[in-house]
């Protein structure tokens, strides 16, 4: 019988699930859609049914180990949703509870960069690493941070929330409602601000010019520079000068082996990792110089919340690894 975890990943608009067994390996994927459900219980249940097709329909027998969930503003200490201004349902909801009455198995609870890095730990690039720092490169900027082989939660849970480290108290305004966080400079919508902000401030030719702010992305913004676009070139070395200074800071209270970078950013390659590594290197102790490497994920980034999610399983449920 194959024994395997659930991994959950709740998005605004839909939530994507896999049988991943305890080698990384998906052995079914599906997906239910988040917005189309107001009332959590219903979307629980409509997401159990859909677990439970996927299962029934598999070419072997499985045994379920647990169920690990990602989610915005996931809280693994208490099992909870809390605030999360993305989904349908407001206020604290005790997600771990309500769905461990409808599986009758153990569920765990984190965000999606605590996720990443333990899916990191287990089936990708920080395999024996004790000491590292994920940061996720997405829409916003999340972190995980890893030390002596334990992820960092805090006290209340929420430990890592790098994103919203202030890197200008009068900068630009975050989706949080604050001023100056990384995330909206270090980001997949931070670099497109970066774009207007030099536009505005230069006359470069560049072809960003003629992509309208909605339709520009971080992947456009990657072929110009690949294409020697000055503007897009200005663009990630800005981002890279930011990111790299608040990873310095990371580097001084964690002292860690690697820092992995995962998401739509992080795949323009030499373009991001280069301008980071050299600000960070800049702005390092000397005791910290040359030691830490920043290299991408290992996990594949279309099932990385997937993965990174039942790795939660794996690493937390008593005889797992």
């Amino acid at each position: 019988m194959e024994e395997v975890a659930i991994g959950i990943d709740i998005g605004g608009t839909n939530t994507v699930f896999g049988l991943i067994d305890r080698n990384g390996k998906n052995l079914g994927e599906g997906s239910v859609s988040t917005g189309s459900y107001s009332d959590i219980e219903m979307f629980l249940l409509a997401l159990y049914e859909q677990i439970n097709v996927l299962i029934s329909n598999a070419e072997e027998e499985m045994q379920i180990k647990g169920v690990g969930i990602v989610a915005p503003m996931g809280n693994y200490k208490k099992g909870t949703i809390e605030h999360a201004v993305n989904l349908p349902w407001r206020g604290i909801i005790p997600l771990a509870k309500s769905f461990e009455k409808i599986c009758r198995k153990p569920v765990l609870v984190t965000n999606d960069a605590n996720a990443a890095a333990i899916g990191e730990m287990v089936f990708g690039g920080a395999k024996g690493m004790k000491d590292f720092i994920m940061i996720t490169l997405g829409t916003g900027l999340g972190g995980g941070v890893v030390t002596n082989g334990d992820l960092v939660y805090g006290h209340d849970g929420f430990a890592g929330e790098i994103g919203h480290i202030k890197v200008d108290p009068q900068g630009r305004i975050c989706n949080c409602g604050k001023r100056g966080c990384l995330e909206t400079y270090a980001s997949a919508t931070g670099i497109k601000r970066t774009v207007f902000e030099l536009l505005a401030d230069s006359n470069k030719k560049s072809e960003l010019r003629y992509i309208s702010y909605n339709e520009l992305d971080a992947k456009k913004i990657h072929e110009e520079a690949k294409k020697g676009d000055q503007i897009a070139l200005d663009a990630f070395d800005y981002t890279g000068k930011i990111l790299g200074k608040v990873l310095a800071d990371c580097v001084a209270f964690s002292n860690p082996e690697a820092i992995f970078l995962l998401g739509g950013l992080a795949n323009a390659g030499k373009y991001i990792f280069d301008p980071t590594k050299h600000y960070m290197e800049k702005n390092l102790l000397t005791v910290y110089k040359n030691k830490v490497k920043i290299q991408p994920s290992k996990l594949d980034g279309a099932n990385a919340a997937v993965l990174g999610s039942s790795a939660l399983v794996w690493k937390e449920l008593p005889g797992s690894i």
